[in-house]
This record gives C-alpha cells, sequence and structure tokens, in this order.
C-alpha cells in the first residue's frame, strides 16, 4: 500500500450515533515479507579482458525488493569459484550492491567462459532470495605470440628451376583470437631471390638458380601478429646441380712443330678441360677421333710413367 515509505499509516473519520460523536482512526501499516528479491532479467553478460590484474574489481547488477526495513534486500551471495569473490557494498541511502572481484589472473586459452549464479537475499525470517545467472566472457589479450610449426624448414630445389616455382610454406599459429591471432609473414634478411606471400606463407622463386653460384640459401622468415609479437624462423634451401654447363677445352702447345723421328710417348701439348658442374655432371671423358698417330693420356698417369 504504501511503497517504500518508511512510515505508512491509513487515516480515517469514524462517526459513532449514539451518542453522536466523531473519532479520527489512524492505523498504522506494518511489512511484512511479502516480496521477494527479484533481478529485472535472468542473467546478465560481463567482459573481462584476460590481462586484469587480480583485485581488479566489477559493479554488477542490482536487484530489486519491494519490502522495507529488514524484510527489503540484505545481501548478495555469490556461487563458488576460485576465480571471482564477491563483495556486497552499500550506498549512503543504505541500499545495497554487488561488487565481483578478481582473486586469479585469468586465461582466456584456457578457460574463456565462466557461468556464476548471483543470489539477492532479504532479511526475513526465512529470507526470501532471487537469483540471476552471471556469465563472464574473458576477452582476448594478445599475450602469446605466433609459433611457427617448426624451426628450420628445408628443401631442395633444381638449379634449373623456372622463377615462380613454388618451394615451400611456412606456417605459424597464434592462441589468441581476432586481429590478434592473424599473422603478416615476411623475410627477416636475405630474400632477393625469393619471394613470399604475406597471408599465406608460401616461398616461390623470384629469379633464375645456379649451383655454380649459390648452393645453400639461408632465409630468417618473421612471423607478427596483429599485437606486434613477432617470432621466426629458418629457411634452408640447397640447390641441387644439373648438368647446364659445357667442358671448355683449354690447348697448350708445347712443340711449334714435332719431327718425324720423334719417339713414341713424347709430350707435345698440354690440354686442360674443366666443367663446372659437380660430380658426375663434372667427370669429363677425353677422346681423338679419327686414326691419327696421337694418344691422349691424363697429367697424372703421365708424371707416373715417366722416368726420374
Amino acid at each position: 500500500m504504501c511503497g517504500k515509505k518508511p512510515a505508512c499509516a491509513l487515516e480515517f473519520e469514524v462517526v459513532a450515533d449514539n451518542p453522536l460523536n466523531f473519532y479520527h482512526v489512524n492505523v498504522e501499516i506494518e511489512d511484512i515479507n511479502d516480496h521477494t528479491p527479484k533481478f529485472t532479467q535472468n542473467s546478465f553478460e560481463l567482459q573481462i579482458i584476460e590481462s586484469a590484474q587480480p583485485g581488479t574489481r566489477f559493479i554488477l547488477e542490482v536487484a530489486e525488493d519491494g519490502d522495507i526495513g529488514l524484510n527489503s534486500l540484505q545481501r548478495y551471495e555469490l556461487s563458488f569459484n576460485p576465480v571471482f569473490s564477491l563483495i556486497n557494498k552499500e550506498k549512503q541511502d543504505g541500499s545495497k550492491y554487488p561488487e565481483l572481484a578478481l582473486e586469479r589472473t585469468l586465461d582466456r586459452e584456457q578457460q574463456s567462459y565462466h557461468r556464476l549464479i548471483l543470489t539477492a537475499l532479504d532479511g526475513g525470517d526465512p529470507p526470501l532470495s532471487g537469483t540471476t545467472e552471471l556469465r563472464i566472457q574473458v576477452t582476448d589479450a594478445n599475450d602469446n605470440p605466433p609459433v611457427f610449426s617448426q624451426d628450420v624448414y628445408r628443401a631442395s630445389l633444381p638449379e634449373n628451376v623456372p622463377p615462380g616455382t613454388s618451394v615451400l610454406q611456412v606456417s605459424a599459429t597464434d592462441q589468441d583470437e581476432g586481429v590478434n591471432s592473424e599473422i603478416t609473414y615476411s623475410f627477416f634478411r636475405n630474400g632477393q631471390v625469393f619471394s613470399l606471400n604475406s597471408k599465406s606463407g608460401e616461398i616461390r622463386t623470384q629469379r633464375s638458380l645456379d649451383f655454380e653460384e649459390i648452393k645453400e640459401y639461408s632465409i630468417v622468415v618473421e612471423g607478427r601478429d596483429g599485437g606486434g609479437l613477432v617470432a621466426q624462423c629458418t629457411v634452408e634451401i640447397n640447390i641441387q646441380d644439373e648438368n647446364d654447363n659445357s667442358p671448355k677445352v683449354t690447348f697448350h702447345s708445347l712443340l711449334e712443330m714435332i719431327l718425324e723421328n720423334a719417339v713414341p710417348g713424347t709430350l707435345i701439348a698440354l690440354i686442360k678441360i674443366h666443367d663446372q658442374d659437380s660430380g658426375e655432371n663434372g667427370e669429363v671423358n677425353c677422346r681423338l677421333e679419327g686414326e691419327v698417330p696421337f694418344k691422349i693420356i691424363s697429367s697424372f698417369s703421365w708424371m707416373l710413367n715417366s722416368p726420374l
């Protein structure tokens, strides 16, 4: 009848007819505990960044109770959770409100959501209560750097592959979410011969390769997330030799002319043959074509057979 008024009275006049008289009646209305504390919603959403420090407080929604005095809302309780605690606060007008306190460091990657029950109780005997679900979403902080799937990536390429050939693809992941998990790839150094897709991490040849020039490339690739955290990996690329070089012959004559009575085995010229390829591709076989009164021997064999 009287809402939140601390004193509630019903006044009226009574007329008595024998003897005739007027009486002023004042009826004081006493509150009974007939209202349950109620929250405006069955659940509330609260977002807390995972970098929040223990001791941080968050003001929660309050409940309403139509009763007054001890029958009105007196305190709040929180379902048990080791990460959060509840503090009951009081305003200057005596109304109560709850604060949520963070007890431990949050880690979104371990637990991104917390569900708690907030209970409002009045001072009745027994007390009446109302509840709401508190849904706490732990939002991401950029606390995880990118991590490459391998510290070292290795690949082998023939030296005759055309520019634009795919070499390999590096890959990094980030346990954060949103922008903080978006990774951009770039060369940290030695990226002139190869190109790198900044989004996919794919490495391709950018120009022709030459085994005789460079046999191995060691490239450092950097992965940077949206929050500026960086990781690095190494890409080692071995270049395989191909038979792409012809032997070069250098001829040096030792005699201006050969006498007809020259004895067999007379050294008349030196021939030097060099092939820039390696392995079997660099091995050279020499022969004289046609029937001629000469033969070719290796200089090593000639030195072994010559008299001292």
